[in-house]
Formats: structure tokens, sequence, C-alpha cells
């Protein structure tokens, strides 16, 4: 397997393009896991019941805590094995290949028992109601069979996704993703396995792309190339994929939280209400992933580019990164603003959910580029070995400052559109901050190379 023709070079030659060809097959790839989950939710409502499909989602926070914090870790990774490809550490690539392997094997392991054993007590303990704590047990103790899986394909994709290939863990998701959605229906629909055939069909999808990603390791003709018998941990490397991916899961767990505040608020305003966020949260999505595609790319690039100590180009990445962040999220924005009853006519039939829906949409969608920046400069920070900083931060300005307008703007002129303003404002707020922390790393990392090379 030629693994040349997958790879892009991110330190030499034009910017703008290579971002592109970089960050397009990542945004699809995000996009039909969106999709793809989707199916399980309409197959299991249309086909099984509202019980069922009420197990299915009270399992969604909790599994999001587990897949949101890894997929961070998975983030270091990324960061670590871009860092030593670029500047030619071909030795370090290796190892830190083996080690990210065999973490993920070990953490999905220990996730997988964990769930098993305290999957139950964890459901009573967020207020799982008594009438489909039994489905939701059964969904969630059979997805968590599938965590080693999900595991190493993450760790494995932020290992291609490292030398800039974003194609073949594209090819994978599709294909896992098509299997799913077949898997679901056969069983779900013809054997009538109902919530357990859903989970069987998630964890053979990950399974799927997980032996799809080891394969394309082990067969790799290059540096990054999977040798079991290499397997190993290698404790100064893994520190530094924990010291970059943990604060980044942190953060992505920390926008959770701080939606779950609106969300709760939300509810006290009836199931119409509730019904038309929702509705814009599906909607949402799908903005989300774009813009977060844009902020794996800026990761992977500055990350490459640090390796090489080229502060020039690295400046040059962060801007273009940032423009074009702000340019998909405003443009995709301004697009579901127009078409956006149209769009929440695909969720719902209820002519006052689509009014609610659409009444939130134009606040949050057509300013969506200020959430793209604020999402994009941590990204340029992680690729120069800087996490917590933008996590803490995001601390702040998304989950602090949501806390204190909802009690005072918010008890002051209640509503709706009052509860959905905070989000905008908090994008303002964050991303000037994380422009602020942004330009203190950038010196930083320069007088430190100087302080080195002098």
């Amino acid at each position: 397997m030629n693994s040349k023709q997958y790879e892009i070079d991110m330190t030499h030659g034009a910017i703008f393009g290579k971002l592109i060809q970089f960050a397009i097959p990542l945004m699809l790839s995000s996009m039909l896991q969106l999709l793809f989950n989707a199916v399980d939710v309409i197959v299991v409502g249309r086909f099984v019941g509202s019980q069922a499909l009420a197990a299915v989602s009270s399992n969604t926070a909790l599994i999001n805590i587990f897949t949101t914090l890894f997929i961070g870790v998975s983030l270091g990774v990324n960061v670590i094995v871009a860092r030593f490809f670029a500047a030619e550490d071909y030795d370090n690539v290796s190892q830190a290949v083996h080690t990210a392997v065999l973490t993920a094997f070990i953490v999905g392991i220990i996730i997988m028992i964990a769930g098993l054993s305290l999957g139950r007590s964890m459901l009573n303990l967020m207020g799982c109601p008594d009438d489909v704590i039994d489905l939701s047990t059964t969904y969630l103790k059979i997805y968590f069979l599938g965590m080693p899986f999900f595991m190493l394909y993450n760790f494995g994709a932020a290992i291609l996704k490292a030398i800039g290939d974003t194609k073949r863990p594209l090819i994978f998701l599709t294909t896992a993703g098509i299997i799913n959605a077949c898997f679901n229906v056969y069983l779900v629909v013809r054997w009538n396995l109902g919530v357990a055939g859903v989970a069987i069909s998630t964890v053979t999808s990950q399974f799927i792309s997980c032996v799809l990603v080891l394969v394309t390791l082990l067969r790799a003709d290059s540096s990054y190339k999977l040798i079991p018998k290499k397997l190993h941990i290698n404790l100064s490397i893994l520190k530094d994929i924990f010291r970059i991916g943990i604060p980044a899961g942190l953060q992505s767990m920390i926008v959770n939280i701080a939606n779950a505040t609106i969300q709760s608020n939300i509810n006290s305003y009836g199931a119409i209400t509730m019904a038309g966020y929702g509705t814009y949260m599906n909607i949402s999505g799908f903005l989300y992933v774009s813009v977060n595609a844009v902020t794996q790319t800026a990761m992977t690039f500055v990350s490459q580019n640090f390796g090489v100590k080229d502060f020039k180009r690295i400046d040059k990445i962060c801007i273009r990164c940032a423009i074009l962040s702000c340019i998909i999220g405003s443009g995709l924005g301004v697009i579901i603003c127009l078409f956006g009853s149209q769009l929440c006519g695909i969720y719902s039939t209820d002519p006052e959910v689509i009014a609610v829906a659409c009444s939130i949409i134009p606040f949050m969608t057509v300013p969506y580029g200020l959430c793209g920046i604020m999402d994009t400069l941590p990204g340029c920070m992680r690729g120069m070995g800087y996490s917590t900083v933008p996590m803490l931060i995001h601390l702040f300005g998304v989950v602090i400052f949501r806390f204190i307008w909802m009690g005072t703007i918010y008890v002051k002129y209640p509503s709706v559109i009052c509860l959905i303003l905070s989000f905008p404002i908090s994008w303002v707020i964050t991303a000037l901050l994380q422009f602020i922390a942004l330009m203190v790393v950038r010196k930083k990392v320069r007088k430190e190379y100087a302080f080195e090379t002098a």
C-alpha cells in the first residue's frame, strides 16, 4: 500500500487549498455520523415504540460524557504524532503510534468493564424512569461492549489525520455507517430485537471501523506502521498525549454542561418549546461539526509546523483557519436561517414546534461564525502544545458566563429568546479571550525557541 498518496505536506506550499483538502473529508465524516445516528433514532422510534425510543435517548447524556472525553484525548494523539512526523523524528512517530494504540485498547477495556458493572447504577443516578430502565440498561451494556473498538478507531484515525489522511477515515466511517443502518433495519424489523438490535448494530459498525483503521496501520509503509510486537507504552509520550488531550476532552464536556443548564430552563416552558428547541439543536449539530472540522484542521497544521518551528507559517495558518471557520459558520448559518421552516419540517410536522424553532434560528445561526472563531483559536493553541488555558477560558466564557446570565439578565427578562441570547454573547466574550490567550502563547513559544537556539 502506497501510504504517501494519502499524506498532505502541511509544512510547504500554498496553505488555503491544503486546509480545504484536509477539512472537507473531516466535515463530511462528522455529518455522516450525525445522519447515521439519526437512523438509530428513526428505526427504534418507528418500529419499536416510544418506550424503546426513550430508552435509547436516556443513554445519550451518559454516553456523551465518555465519548467526548476520549475523543478529546485522541486529539492529543493527533498533535503529538503530527509534530514528530513533520520533524522527521520517525522513531518517536513509531513510539507514539504504539503507545496510542495500546493505551486505546487498555482504556477501552476499562471503560467496558465499568459500563457493564455500573451501567444500571449510573442510569439510576441520572434519574432514568422506572418504566424504561431495563431497556436502557440493556442498550447501555451492549453499547459498552464496543468501547474497545470505539477507542481503537478514534486513536487510529487520529494517527492517520496527523499525517494528513482524512480521506480513508471518511471511507471507513461511510462503510461502517451503511452497515449500521442495514443491521438496524434487519435486526429491529426482521428479528424484532428492539433496543438490543440497535445497540448490536452500533457495536458492529464500531468493530468494522476499528478493523479497517487497524488494517490500514498494519499495512502502512511509513513510520506510522503498526507492528504488534512493538506495542508498548512510552510514559513520556503518554504524558504529552494526556497533557494535550484531557483538557480538550474536558472542554467538550464543559460545553455539554453549559448546554444542559440552558436545556433545564427551556424545559420549564413546556413540551412545545422543548420540541422546538430540540429541533433547532438537531439542525445546529451540522453547523457545529462543520466548524469543528476547521478546528481539527488548524490543530493538525499548526502542530506539524510547530514540529519544524516555522512560526511565520503558523501565523498564516491561524489567520486562514479563523477566516475559514467564520465563513463556513456564518455562511451555513445564513442558509439555515433562510430555509429554516423547511429544515424544521424534516424533524416535525407540528406548526407550533416549527414556529418555536424558527424563532430561535436567526439568533443562533447567523452569528455562528463567532462560535467558529471561538472554537478554532483553541485548536491553534493545542497545536502548539497548550491545551489547559483554552479549556479554562471556555469554562469561564461559556459555563460561568451563562450561569451569571441566567442569574441576572434572564431573571429580569425571562423569555426563551433571552436565554438564547446568552449563546452569541458568550461566543463574542470567549473568542476575544481566546484571541488574547493565543497572542500570549504565540509570544511565549517564540521566546522559548529563541532561548533554546541561543
